[in-house]
Parts: structure tokens; C-alpha cells; sequence
């Protein structure tokens, strides 16, 4: 009798919130379907933990020695405002790469893994561009974004994102010497058509050359949603008009929670049956938001999607994963990009924008009347946005186990 070694793979779920997770538990159903001799073990800290568990996944247990990348996201933020500057962040979040490597070493280790997939661990690129001889196990890199974009001309910020875009740029370049393989979750029209910086080369050329393309990931088929009426009977919905408002896995984005609160008593005096629902994920506390006769607030949604989908409107912040799946759904949503979060002002905007797929909105612009008159505007309109390539995950899935 053949006697059959099961592969084993640790995936790490290196970003901020939610939307990663979600897309690597696409990959990870897609690779089980490929080969069912693979044995998954997440390594992830929270709020990500939470969706995976409420997808049946088993995280280790080491995942609670990690710092936390959400933590560190969360103490950047200013005081009651609705940004986030990322290159502030990643410039802190630097200093606790190399612990997070030791953890993802050891755990590799103990667990004799056949290979790390790792989705957003620009700690592992770092750490082993700086320090070769730390490279110490097959690893495949998956981004969504390449490169940072200045959100503002303060010369320091714009030092540190020519820093930054040189070293993301070498570790591209140069991915041969210790990646199994560099998969971008998107297109090559994603990319900005635009260099790095000074005496650098140009992001989607780079990205052409080095980086393999898979396409945009679902953790479900649009088309099984497509019937807003069968949807809205699964959840418990009736025939109301429904607005849903979601905002991710961190408490950055309560804000765009309490205006969403302050505009719904303007439209329902317009539309006195309108039903909103506010989303707070598992980063804010539902108590935390000012009651509102009228709204209904939850906390961490699983299978966020459906309730999306049964919308008939959408409002949430600039999270790529989120506007990506409303997107598919053919959902009208307004959406509010965190501001100086160069990848959702920038990236996640401009890729709206290519596909005319909502309408974007600056928070610190909006007043609750001029948001609920929007509200009232683009409730129920109906949209046709371009269909998009949403097989990523079984791409993805396929170079992967290639890799092993």
C-alpha cells in the first residue's frame, strides 16, 4: 500500500481587520479541494482570529504571543478623528517585525511545516532581506497593493515613504533568492503606473515582471445572491428598506458608525419605514454607540456578505475586501476611505473609480444631512458595474500547492 505524507501549511494572516482573513479562508477551501492531504495551521492575531473561528478554522495557540498589528494600528490613530496615517504606522510597526518572525520561526519549526503562505507579512520580506540568514523556511507572499502613494507633502513622511517604496522595491526585485512565489490578489491595473521613487523603476513594471496576478477573491459565488428577496427570507428581513452600515475589524472607523447614527432620524422622516443596521465588527463595542430609535446595532456579523447582499444600500469605510464584494454584488454603496490611509485613499479608490463601482465620500466633509441626503439619492438605484474576475482563490490555491 502507498503510503501518503500529508503536506502541512502554515498560513499567517499578517494585516490589519478582517477582509484578509476572509480571503484567506477562500484560498485555504480552494487548496483543500486541490489536495486534501493538506493540513492548514493559522497563525493570526485578533480581531482576524474571530472570522476564522466563525469559519470552522483552528488557530494555534502561539498566535497569542504575537504582537498585535491591530493593537499597534489602533494607537496611531488621533484622537476621536477618522484617519490613520499608514506610513506613521508602518514605521512603528517595524519594530516588532523581528518578533513576529522569531514566533513564525518557531511555530514552523515545531510544527515541521512544509511551507508558510503568507497573506500581507511584509515582517517576513523585511526581516529576511535585512538578515539573510534568518530565511529558514519555504514561504509563498501574497499583497494586494505595491508601493506607497504620498497622502501629503510633509518632508518627513515623504523620506519615509521613499524609504519604505526602496526596500519594497528590493524585496520584489530580488524574490527569487528566498520566495517560493509573489502573488498579487488583484489585477496588473491595480498597480499604480508610477516609480517608486526618484532613480527607481516604475511599480506595474516591476509588478509585470515579478509578480504573478491570480485575480480577486471571494469567500462566496455572487450568484448564489443574486435573488435579493430569497437572501432577505434567510436573514429574517422583510420587505422594508434596508441600509446596512459596516466599517471592519478595528475601532478607527467607529466614527463613520456615529454619523451613520445621526443621519438615519433626517431619512426616516422621508421614508418613515427605512431599517438600518450598523455593524461594528469585533473591534467596537455595540454599547459604545449613542442609541437611535430605529437602528439595530450588531457586532461581529459572520457571513457579513449575505447581509450586504440582501441590502439596498450599503455605507462602509475604504476597506478593499468590503467595496470588493459589493462590487460583485452589484450593490449600490457609498463608501469613506480613512483618511491619510494612502492605500484606501489611493489603491482601494482608484480601482472604485476604473470600475464606476460606488461613491466615494471624505468623511470629515460630510455632516449627517449631506450624508442623508446621499442616503436618500442612491437607496435602491440601480447599478451595472463591469463583472469582475472573482476566481482568485483557486488561483491562488494552484500556485500554492505548486509550491509545495
Amino acid at each position: 500500500m502507498d503510503v501518503v505524507f500529508m503536506k502541512r501549511i502554515l498560513f499567517i494572516s499578517g494585516s490589519v481587520g478582517l477582509g484578509h482573513a476572509a480571503r484567506d479562508v477562500a484560498i485555504a477551501k480552494q487548496l483543500r479541494k486541490l489536495n486534501p492531504e493538506i493540513e492548514i495551521i493559522w497563525l493570526v492575531d485578533s480581531p482576524a482570529a474571530q472570522l476564522l473561528q466563525s469559519e470552522g478554522e483552528v488557530v494555534h495557540p502561539d498566535a497569542a504571543l504575537l504582537p498585535s498589528n491591530t493593537e499597534l494600528f489602533e494607537r496611531t490613530i488621533g484622537d476621536g478623528k477618522y484617519e490613520v496615517d499608514l506610513t506613521d504606522f508602518s514605521m512603528e510597526w517595524l519594530k516588532i517585525f523581528p518578533k513576529r518572525l522569531e514566533i513564525y520561526d518557531q511555530v514552523a519549526k515545531r510544527e515541521k511545516v512544509d511551507l508558510v503562505v503568507g497573506d500581507e507579512t511584509y515582517d517576513i520580506c523585511v526581516e529576511w532581506y535585512n538578515h539573510p540568514e534568518k530565511r529558514s523556511f519555504p514561504f509563498v507572499m501574497m499583497v494586494d497593493f505595491i508601493g506607497f502613494q504620498h497622502v501629503n507633502h510633509n518632508p518627513k513622511t515623504m523620506l519615509q515613504d521613499y524609504m519604505l517604496n526602496r526596500l519594497w522595491c528590493r524585496f520584489i526585485t530580488e524574490h527569487k533568492d528566498f520566495y517560493k512565489d509573489y502573488l498579487f490578489i488583484g489585477e496588473l491595473d491595480d498597480v499604480p503606473d508610477q516609480k517608486f521613487g526618484i532613480l527607481l523603476p516604475n511599480k506595474r513594471a516591476v509588478a509585470k515582471e515579478h509578480v504573478h496576478f491570480v485575480g480577486y477573491t471571494l469567500n462566496f459565488d455572487p450568484a448564489d445572491y443574486a435573488d435579493k428577496t430569497v437572501v432577505r427570507a434567510k436573514l429574517g428581513y422583510g420587505n422594508e428598506p434596508l441600509v446596512v452600515c459596516s466599517v471592519g475589524g478595528t475601532q478607527v472607523t467607529k466614527p463613520l458608525l456615529d454619523l451613520c447614527a445621526e443621519a438615519f432620524p433626517i431619512v426616516k422622516r422621508g421614508i418613515p419605514e427605512l431599517r438600518m443596521v450598523l455593524v461594528c465588527g469585533p473591534g467596537i463595542a455595540p454599547e459604545s454607540i449613542k442609541a437611535v430609535d430605529g437602528i439595530e446595532v450588531r457586532g461581529f456579523v459572520p457571513r457579513l456578505y449575505e447581509h450586504l447582499a440582501a441590502s439596498d444600500l450599503s455605507i462602509t469605510s475604504g476597506g478593499g475586501t468590503t467595496t470588493l464584494e459589493l462590487t460583485a454584488l452589484q450593490k449600490p454603496f457609498l463608501y469613506f476611505p480613512l483618511e491619510k490611509h494612502l492605500e484606501q485613499e489611493k489603491e482601494v479608490a482608484a480601482r472604485c473609480e476604473r470600475m464606476k463601482a460606488g461613491v466615494r465620500m471624505t468623511f470629515s466633509d460630510t455632516t449627517p444631512h449631506k450624508l442623508a441626503m446621499a442616503i436618500l439619492d442612491h437607496l435602491n438605484r440601480k447599478v451595472n458595474y463591469p463583472r469582475i474576475p472573482v476566481d482568485g482563490a483557486r488561483q491562488a490555491a494552484e500556485r500554492i500547492n505548486k509550491s509545495l
